[in-house]
């Protein structure tokens, strides 16, 4: 027995005389009862907002953002299965911020990433907010990370502003990573609201992990699995000093970073780091081909004066010291994110702010998602 003709019946949110809307996903248009033949949804200036129909025109929501501090009038038709046509209007007005956020999406070296760059195996993503965001969870909502093929991975939160993203393991080479921040018009809580939209698309180029063992101080380079290259080093000597009541460790401290940038030269100054450059071990010289691999200042780089002293013997204050030529060959192959892992030095090992996410074990780094159960 077929079910009896029915009137029109439309849901719309928000509610007719809402205030303080937020623009994100606000808006919704649903037939309960027969079909929807005309959605309408214009701004105080008359300007018609684009929207989508449902293939079955029994939804419509709206195709581009909504405004802040906006009053919007919504007119809808539909029809019943009594094919009687019943018209209704509604109108609400979107939030006022009473602050705005905005997101770029970085390497961990701070610098944005290039849309269409190529990165390595260990890439980390990094979602840094410039305000403090009250709600991480719902700003979290809005941070996405889409993978070809698929890759598991999570957000972690480092601080009130920035969230960092990887994969369980490290990326397979060739995989396509699109990371989007659709935080326009979402509530991130106590008043914050997205300014804008941001998204950037990358690829994962050839594997590129080295091995730096204090046992044997040598450097072991692989690409896509195959050892390649095997180079003497010299790291951190240990010890400590201090410069005032800071104490200043010099160990190439163990754990697993990821390139973040390179320079030939750079000038290193151990003042930068607390260390008058007139002390006894203090320093301020121009080293060429350097590959930094964490934000205090560690470097694969040349030395030349400590050539007699790699492969034996540690004499650095923390950085990686290798030949003219084999630190010209790691600097011309390395791309951000590949990964360096040090192996079996003495002193602390390496913190997470220390460029050390791939030292977080997989469990801990879940704990600090903010994704509501």
């Amino acid at each position: 027995m077929l079910p009896p003709p029915m009137p029109a019946a439309v849901e719309v949110t928000p509610r007719s005389g809402a205030r303080q809307v937020p623009p994100a996903d606000a808006v919704t248009v649903r037939a309960t009862s027969g079909t929807l033949l005309d959605v309408r949804l214009t701004n105080e200036q008359g300007r018609t907002v684009a929207g989508q129909m449902g293939a079955d025109r029994r939804t419509w929501r709206p195709a581009e953002p909504l405004g802040y501090g906006r009053d919007y009038t919504l007119a809808v038709t539909g029809r019943g299965t009594n094919a009687a046509v019943r018209s209704q209007t509604s109108t609400f007005s979107t939030v006022v911020p009473d602050e705005q956020t905005r997101v770029t999406l970085n390497t961990t070296a701070g610098i944005p990433i290039s849309d269409g760059g190529t990165y390595g195996v260990g890439t980390v993503v990094v979602a840094q907010f410039d305000r403090t965001v009250p709600d991480r969870a719902a700003a979290q909502s809005r941070l996405q990370v889409t993978t070809t093929p698929r890759v598991e991975g999570a957000w972690t939160w480092i601080n009130d502003r920035k969230a960092h993203w990887r994969p369980r393991h490290y990326f397979p080479s060739g995989t396509e990573v699109r990371v989007e921040a659709k935080v326009y018009g979402a509530d991130l809580g106590d008043g914050v609201f997205g300014e804008r939209d941001t998204s950037v698309g990358f690829r994962i180029g050839r594997s590129h992990v080295t091995i730096a063992d204090d046992v044997t101080k040598q450097v072991s380079v692989f690409v896509d699995g195959e050892l390649v290259r095997t180079m003497p080093v010299s790291m951190g000597r240990g010890g400590t000093t201090s410069a005032g009541n800071q104490p200043i460790h010099f160990w190439t401290q163990r754990g697993t970073y990821t390139v973040m940038d390179k320079a030939n030269p750079v000038m290193m100054d151990s003042s930068t780091y607390g260390l008058p450059v007139d002390s006894a071990a203090g320093y301020r010289i121009s080293v060429p081909y350097a590959t930094r691999i964490s934000p205090d200042g560690i470097y694969l780089h040349e030395r030349e004066a400590t050539v007699w002293a790699q492969g034996n013997t540690n004499v650095s204050a923390g950085c990686l010291n290798l030949s003219a030529a084999n630190a010209k060959w790691f600097y011309d192959l390395s791309q951000p994110g590949d990964v360096v892992e040090v192996r079996n030095t003495g002193g602390k090992p390496l913190e997470q702010w220390q460029n050390g996410d791939w030292s977080v074990p997989w469990e801990a780094w879940l704990q600090g998602s903010a994704a509501r159960a």
